[in-house]
């Protein structure tokens, strides 16, 4: 590789100048192009002689060609030569990972900056998933953000069309931290439901600054998961029992109150988190359902907050911006007030039915319990009525194999006298 003051140039009209990152298959610099002056990121694949491009490069570069939206990192130019093939993507200041630990409070972000990138997010997903298209490694690094605080999906190397007639995916898809229970107990079924899971997953991190399931292997992953949501019954998920990587010896957890979890986060967002991890993935919300929630009632966009600061960051004003809040119809007061009520209402009702449901689980164990205990009593008593059985079959049997002789008349006793 060339060195920083004569560095190869990947391409005549672009001039690489400091190396951003590395992947498994890729090296990330920043650039510029010469003719604009614009600055932009080079994501250099480096090639095999052999086996060529990569299937997950030429999968990025598939789709990326056909998503078009401003919560998607725009792909300007694809330059190939024989020992490189280098994607020109548009730049972004950082990821929300290093956000969050540069300039978050012990990585936990402002409220109202953490609906506006919720939302930025949620908007490219809907966009993804419009165009039937899987991201499939959602996460706060593949996450990219701007000094506007516009945020932008990034890093489609995993990502999928579900359009197409294939019946079953890979499991082996989105960092551990952010995967589905139901990809984590082995389905190839999913769809655009482990997005949901995944954004889930970086709304809690977002507001607590830490990972809300980091786990270290696939089965801690899923323990994990179990200890706050509680460990998954037929009741609670049909058919769980049948998935590939689900084991009866799954420890039982009761399921734990997000709330004592996520103390920083109020009810009603707490209520649009419970329902983008919910366990059936067919029960997650959708991210068009999301984005109407009464959570982002408030939201501005795009990637825009009021002006001032956020942990010591800058923060541009909406006029000087030119941007406005969201279009939403104007809703009275009042009509807030009962919908806030509402909200409330159904998560307790939820949390309720939560209980209810874990104490009917508890009741089923403690049932099955006594019926094994009676099974094991009636066992001994049965085990205990052979083997009296034997040994009267057996004293039986050695009777009967003593030859009679009748006592002769000689040794008969006198008869007792007249």
């Amino acid at each position: 590789m060339a060195s920083q003051s004569q560095p190869a140039q990947p391409n005549e009209r672009y001039l690489r100048l400091e190396k951003l990152g590395e992947g498994t298959y890729a090296t990330v610099f920043k650039g510029q192009n010469k003719l604009t002056h614009d600055i932009v990121a080079l994501k250099e694949i480096h090639l095999d002689p052999e086996e060529g491009a990569p299937s997950t490069a030429i999968r990025e570069i598939s789709l990326m060609k056909e998503l078009r939206q401003n919560n998607i990192v725009k792909l300007y130019d694809v330059i190939h030569n024989e020992k490189t093939l280098t994607l020109v993507f548009e730049y972004m200041d950082q990821d929300l990972k290093k956000y969050m630990d540069t300039q978050g409070h012990n990585g936990a972000l402002p409220p109202a900056l953490c609906k506006t990138f919720l939302y930025q997010l949620l908007k490219g997903i809907a966009f993804c998933h419009d165009n039937r298209v899987l991201h499939r490694d959602l996460k706060p690094q593949n996450l990219l953000i701007n000094s506007r605080m516009e945020l932008k999906i990034a890093d489609f190397g995993l990502a999928r069309a579900f359009g197409i007639p294939v019946n079953t995916f890979s499991n082996e898809v989105v960092t551990l931290w952010y995967r589905a229970p139901d990809v984590l107990l082995g389905s190839r079924n999913y769809s655009t439901s482990i997005d949901i899971w995944s954004t889930g997953c970086i709304m809690a991190e977002i507001y607590s600054g830490k990972p809300l399931f980091p786990g270290k292997t696939n089965e801690d992953q899923l323990l994990r998961i179990f200890k706050l949501l509680g460990t998954p019954t037929e009741q609670t998920w049909p058919h769980v029992t049948e998935m590939p990587e689900y084991k009866a010896t799954f420890p039982s957890y009761p399921a734990q109150s997000l709330s004592q979890r996520l103390p920083m986060m109020d009810q009603i967002a707490l209520d649009l988190l419970n329902r983008m991890i919910q366990y059936q993935p067919q029960m997650r919300i959708s991210a068009k359902e999301a984005l109407q929630h009464l959570y982002f009632q408030d939201a501005q966009v795009p990637g825009v907050v009021p002006a001032g600061t956020a942990n010591g960051f800058v923060l541009p004003g909406v006029g000087s911006m030119g941007l406005a809040p969201m279009q939403q119809q104007s809703i009275p007061t009042h009509m807030q007030q009962q919908q806030v009520q509402q909200q409330q209402q159904q998560v307790q009702q939820m949390q309720q039915q939560q209980v209810q449901m874990q104490n009917q689980y508890a009741q089923q164990q403690q049932f099955l319990q006594q019926q094994q205990l009676h099974q094991q009593q009636l066992q001994q008593h049965q085990q205990q009525q052979q083997q009296q059985q034997q040994q009267l079959y057996a004293h039986n049997l050695q009777h009967a194999s003593q030859p009679y002789f009748p006592t002769p008349q000689s040794q008969l006793p006198p008869p007792p006298p007249q």
